[in-house]
């Protein structure tokens, strides 16, 4: 008689991991084609968010008065997801503002926040120097950003971009040329940028040290990683996917 086969016991597929990326000001879910691409031929599971009036998404930026407004697809997106899923949220420049209140929200969907050359600034009041150290001053550039008005112009600007004719010189400057619930629950993960014109090391420093993250890097790369230093990037992004 031959061998009876064993019986093969049920395996259990471990959860795909799933990278949710979010944009900085003036940016949209294209700025992370590269990365994005890197991972889902890595099997990583990703997702890119277009803020309000952001990349794809058709609303006028005019038309939106508060920051929940511009972050309103964030927030849908993570209502959206299942209960049981856990994410890495990762925000870049202006992106960080995203992630501390989806942080405050869905503490218990977010392995870790990564915050890449990101505003990491505490939810809630912020002193005089909490904005200091997390808003761009781009004033050795001289008069580099375009306001609108969507209120009137005696009213708070509503939306705001570096003009074109400076982006190269500030924000891409190392990039190649064709790309131009309580949230202290959450583990933070700070990635910083050593050549940064926008969010500039000594402001990133002072955050790091305000509100210390788990971790910290620093990547050779000016204020747009996914472009200047993508596969350092995409190694950190992975390492830390690992790490929670």
């Amino acid at each position: 008689m031959g061998e009876v086969a064993e019986k093969a016991e049920p395996t259990t597929r471990p959860q795909q991991l799933h990278f949710v990326l979010v944009h900085g000001i003036g940016g949209g879910a294209w700025c992370w084609y590269k990365i994005r691409t890197l991972m889902e031929n890595s099997s990583y599971r990703v997702s890119c968010i277009d803020l309000k009036s952001a990349g794809i998404d058709s609303s006028d930026s005019n038309s939106i008065h508060s920051f929940n407004e511009y972050n309103k697809p964030l927030i849908d997106f993570m209502s959206s997801l299942p209960e049981t899923e856990q994410v890495i949220l990762v925000g870049h420049s202006a992106g960080g503002l995203s992630l501390t209140q989806a942080t405050g929200k869905f503490a218990r969907k977010i392995r870790v926040a990564v915050y890449v050359a990101g505003t990491m600034l505490r939810a809630g009041f912020h002193t005089e120097q909490d904005v200091k150290d997390g808003v761009p001053d781009l004033s050795e550039f001289g008069d580099v950003n375009e306001f609108q008005f969507g209120l009137g112009l005696d009213k708070p600007p509503t939306s705001m971009i570096v003009k074109k004719e400076f982006q190269r010189k500030i924000i891409y400057q190392m990039s190649p040329l064709e790309d131009n619930e309580d949230v202290d629950k959450v583990p933070r993960v700070y990635i910083g940028t050593m050549h940064d014109n926008v969010i500039k090391p000594e402001q990133q420093e002072a955050m790091i040290k305000k509100w210390p993250p788990a971790e910290t890097y620093f990547l050779d790369s000016d204020h747009s990683p996914f472009f200047s230093s993508t596969f350092s990037l995409f190694g950190l992004l992975v390492k830390i996917s690992a790490s929670f």
